[in-house]
């Protein structure tokens, strides 16, 4: 990998561009990791109605931080400027990082947006890395934990990149309190991605989580999850769970995987919402996926795109829909340098090629 690691150029980032929220900041300290480049990054999350880092943010670059030595400036609460200039190489090794300790009183803020943070750069780095991250597992507007397990580890594991990951806490909004542990080990440059199909459905798996509420809630949400499933002609392996939390919350997800493909779908309980609406948002976010005949879903798409971006060779794949985080991330690669990133939309879905740039595998 390059290790560029002198102040002398540094990467201006505008965290107000794209998406403008922590996909820029998280992405960003993640690549400077790697390339051993300074970054800074400003307007952080300026749209935003509490703009600048919140806690997630926070320990996100911070343990970005951790692996390369890096010297921080503006790294606290509500700053909407960040100097992030690595100091040595990513380092391989055992780290442990909790969201709850950016905010006096506590955060639930995301541990898997977290640990995807640090992912790679230790998946690039030599050596075997564990790494245990706290704080919330199971939130809206984060992949939670199953999402992780079942569509994000194997879709690095197909380009030789080992994630193993075990849940030992659930957290739920707003105490937190989850606890993921993963074990990260990579074996030189990612393989490129060659997936423009889906092709034949080979099973799908539905969670229908409750932390701290009644034994119907699962049951509710895993029976209609079920019912509308069967109506598609699909016969998927059903599983009701109740778990504890600190604080109560609910979550039907849905696991496809295809011949030449995989997603993830995911409907979240909130207070006074059915059972059965949270495993329609899921079901809902599966069939359309499922229609459309692409190979990732559309929140893989843009996190798949940082490591292809350090293959060998260039990658294809469709995805269903070309989000503001996916071609965030794409101007994100060509602003360091990293990789060209090509979106065209066709008739159902949408065509991703990345060129990684030469001489950065």
């Amino acid at each position: 990998m390059r290790a560029d690691r002198s102040m002398a150029r540094i990467v201006r980032v505008d965290g107000a561009f794209g998406e403008g929220g922590g996909q820029i900041v998280r992405s960003s300290v993640a690549i400077a990791a790697v390339c051993g480049v300074a970054t800074e990054i400003v307007n952080i999350r300026a749209r935003r109605p509490n703009p600048g880092l919140q806690a997630q943010h926070l320990t996100a670059v911070r343990a970005a931080a951790a692996l390369c030595g890096a010297e921080l400036e503006g790294d606290r609460l509500g700053s909407e400027r960040l100097l992030f200039a690595p100091r040595h190489a990513v380092a391989a090794g055992r780290y442990a990082f909790d969201v709850a300790e950016a905010r006096a009183g506590g955060s639930a803020g995301s541990a898997p947006l977290v640990l995807q943070t640090v992912a790679l750069p230790l998946l690039l780095a030599r050596g075997r890395s564990n790494v245990v991250v706290e704080g919330g597992t199971h939130l809206p507007a984060s992949p939670c934990f199953d999402y992780l397990e079942r569509v994000w580890a194997p879709a690095l594991c197909a380009l030789g990149l080992k994630v193993g990951l075990v849940l030992e806490s659930y957290g739920f909004y707003p105490r937190g309190g989850g606890r993921i542990r993963a074990e990260l080990e990579g074996n030189g440059p990612p393989r490129s991605l060659e997936r423009l199909h889906s092709g034949a459905l080979s099973t799908v798996e539905v969670r229908a989580i409750a932390a701290s509420l009644p034994a119907h809630i699962p049951q509710r949400m895993a029976d209609r999850a079920r019912s509308l499933l069967a109506k598609e002609g699909i016969a998927a392996a059903v599983e009701p769970r109740r778990v504890r939390a600190a604080s109560p919350g609910a979550v039907t997800f849905v696991a496809a995987c295809y011949e030449g493909g995989y997603g993830g779908f995911t409907g979240f309980g909130a207070p006074g919402k059915p059972s059965e609406q949270v495993a329609e948002e899921a079901v809902t976010l599966f069939r359309a996926h499922r229609q459309s005949g692409a190979a990732l879903d559309r929140w893989l798409a843009d996190q798949i795109l940082l490591p292809l971006a350090f293959a060998r060779g260039s990658s294809r794949f469709t995805t269903d829909c070309a989000t503001a985080h996916l071609r965030t991330q794409a101007e994100l690669l060509r602003l360091f340098g990293l990789a060209a990133v090509r979106i065209d939309s066709e008739e159902k879905t949408v065509a991703v090629k990345v060129e990684p740039a030469e001489g950065e595998a």
